[in-house]
């Protein structure tokens, strides 16, 4: 409970007891570890549960953020070398064990190389306030640490971290006044395609009743690309790939190396196939026991049916990548060609078929659907149509009101929802997403009826629109004016019609 005349609240949980402050009408706690900081020996181990203290801890100020390519400033605080990354932060209206409010945990996006909890475009606050619940995030490893393929440590170490966290909510949460029998877990880009892996693994079922999959992309590595990418990493750090060599690197250097590598992706085409365009060595890999099988599969298994389940997509989600190398309208015929023989179905033949549905398209225009389709769209609806096959239940929806900022020309593009979702947009991706604009009306109403819809399924289980089916196909659309229609992208999806999603192969 929160003393009225301090502002302050403590809450034991299993570890020690943590004591939070009351901003903006909740209760806050920030930094509360939910596992051992993985160094020393245990750099490149699945997590473990953090050691117990005395007294009462201050859980004031966010957790360092784990080692990353990109650091938003400031937030990388003294301590962070002692690798106490692994940390979890709490919004609650009250730490009553008596509320049982619904609770919403973020899965950050970033590549699986960037992000963490701690980030001020995923204040939680609005969400929190709104909705009347609890809001959980926290940090996973990322890049090397949590994702690279090496000798002698777990896969997907990443994915681990996020199994922990959940698995802290579940022991802890209805201390900070949530239900530990409604957590959702909702995510973004990399953070949906983590939450795809979760749906699948053996070790996170049970840990959450509801998922919200905003964006999920279809980059999934097999184990033998996985390896060779791994080796690349290990040597651009001049090591090889085994916790042996690599245990003593300094995690910067290995981010370092990540970097590296990344910038020469493309001269790997030959070997590494679709994923050597995507400049981002790391994903979750079909390992056959983290991960035993891809996302995709185990849904229309089953696996996964008692999840209510929310995935959608932006229409133009490719559009940002092509703005952030500065290439908005430089996309000549030979790109767009390229792109289309690399990602259309059927190769060739699928390249003919984009060109003949998309008759005036300009190659800028081509270049960016063919490669929304393939990284987002296609894997985002099929995991809904994965779902039901195995007897589960989704909603869907497609974001498709344009950005303000840069006059407009982001269109609905990746990560827009987020400003959107969480109300942050002067934050992180926001600050270029509403660039020389201030919300207006419209925005402020989108922004409002992401969070009653995120919040209403949170809470019963329906968004406020009707369940996916692949006889009406019918998704909200997210605009100036809100509607439920048949799935708008029909044309992808005729042309994707018999594609199998496969883990991206080591070619040679």
């Amino acid at each position: 409970m929160t003393d009225i005349q301090t502002g302050e609240a403590v809450v034991r949980t299993a570890a020690g007891a943590v004591r939070g402050r009351r901003e903006d009408g909740l209760t806050v706690f920030r930094g509360v570890p939910f596992a051992a900081p993985p160094v020393g020996a245990a750099r490149f181990a699945a997590p473990r549960p953090p050691a117990k203290w005395d007294g009462t801890r201050d859980a004031y100020a966010f957790g360092p953020p784990p080692p990353q390519d990109l650091l938003v400033p400031g937030q990388r605080g003294p301590g962070s070398g002692d690798g106490d990354w692994l940390t979890a932060n709490v919004w609650t209206p009250d730490a009553d064990p008596a509320a049982r409010r619904p609770v919403l945990v973020w899965i950050y996006g970033g590549a699986y190389k960037l992000g963490h909890g701690g980030s001020p475009g995923y204040d939680a606050r609005h969400i929190a306030t709104d909705g009347d619940l609890v809001v959980v995030t926290f940090n996973y490893r990322v890049g090397m640490e949590g994702f690279a393929r090496i000798e002698g440590a777990p896969a997907n170490r990443g994915l681990l971290d996020q199994v922990a966290a959940l698995e802290w909510v579940r022991e802890n949460i209805a201390g900070f006044g949530g239900d530990p029998e409604r957590v959702t877990v909702f995510g973004e880009s990399a953070g949906a395609g983590s939450i795809a892996a979760l749906l699948a693994m053996p070790s996170a079922a049970g840990l959450f009743r509801r998922a919200i999959a905003q964006s999920v992309p279809g980059t999934f590595f097999s184990d033998e690309l996985a390896r060779d990418i791994g080796a690349a990493l290990a040597a651009e750090a001049g090591r090889r790939p085994t916790v042996a060599d690599l245990a003593a690197v300094d995690p910067d250097r290995l981010v370092g190396a990540g970097q590296t590598l990344a910038a020469k992706m493309l001269g790997y085409t030959d070997r590494w196939g679709q994923a050597a365009p995507t400049v981002t060595p790391y994903s979750p890999v079909v390992d056959g026991e983290v991960l035993p099988v891809l996302p995709w599969q185990a849904l229309a298994a089953g696996a996964a049916r008692d999840v209510d389940l929310v995935v959608g997509h932006n229409r133009d989600e490719f559009r940002l990548f092509i703005a952030l190398a500065g290439q908005l309208g430089q996309i000549g015929a030979e790109r767009a060609a390229a792109a289309l023989r690399m990602y259309a179905p059927g190769g060739a033949t699928g390249a003919a078929a984009y060109r003949a549905a998309f008759p005036a398209a300009s190659a800028g225009e081509l270049y960016e659907k063919v490669q929304t389709d393939w990284l987002f769209a296609v894997p985002t609806m099929r995991l809904a149509e994965a779902h039901l096959a195995g007897g589960g239940r989704a909603h869907a929806y497609e974001l498709t009101w344009p950005a303000p900022g840069s006059g407009g020309g982001l269109g609905a593009c990746h990560a827009l929802d987020l400003p959107l979702l969480f109300g942050t947009f002067r934050a992180d991706l926001g600050a270029l997403l509403f660039a020389g604009t201030e919300p207006d009306a419209t925005a402020l109403a989108l922004s409002a009826r992401f969070r009653a819809s995120w919040t209403g399924f949170a809470r019963t289980g329906d968004p406020g629109w009707p369940a996916y089916d692949t006889e009406r196909r019918l998704v909200q659309v997210l605009d100036a004016e809100p509607a439920v229609v048949p799935y708008p992208e029909e044309k992808t999806h005729r042309l994707w019609e018999g594609h199998e999603i496969t883990a991206l192969p080591l070619l040679g």
